[in-house]
């Protein structure tokens, strides 16, 4: 049996197209986290997932809180009646990469469990009020708190 060993190019990321989130992202990184982690007061990560259909990495600034060396994100998607792409391609595949600050590091993400996510939504939109508009607005759907671990 021959089993295919599959690379990932994790520094070299597809970045969001033109527009606020590419100017983050890349403010972001040239200053090493320095200026771009705080965004409109709120602490920001980088996430890097490997897209489920090409096979290249897509990196996507998202807000995160933090539990027990843990990060919190939300697929919120801006409301929208999908999740967004990073939710799909992590779903697919887990391994993730996090730049938070200066710190860049591989890890693991997880779709938190009901009991998880009700026990963090409410630090979620404590952090980012906006999160509970976007849950409204996407419903049916159900909104997912993400768990990542390095």
């Amino acid at each position: 049996m021959n089993s295919a060993v599959v690379t990932v190019d994790w520094d070299h990321p597809t970045d969001p197209h033109p527009g606020p989130r590419l100017d983050h992202v890349r403010t972001y990184v040239a200053s090493g986290g320095a200026d771009g982690h705080l965004w409109h007061g709120v602490p920001t990560l980088l996430l890097t997932t490997l897209d489920r259909a090409t096979g290249h990495t897509v990196r996507t600034p998202l807000i995160y809180g933090r539990d027990a060396g843990r990060h919190l994100v939300v697929a919120v998607g801006s409301g929208g009646p999908r999740h967004p792409a990073w939710y799909r391609n992590l779903t697919a595949h887990p391994e993730v990469r996090l730049q938070v600050g200066a710190d860049v590091f591989p890890a693991r993400a997880r779709t938190a469990t009901a009991l998880e996510r009700e026990t963090y939504w409410e630090a979620m939109t404590a952090l980012w009020p906006p999160f509970d508009d976007y849950r409204e607005a996407s419903r049916p759907r159900e909104v997912p708190l993400v768990i990542i671990e390095a």
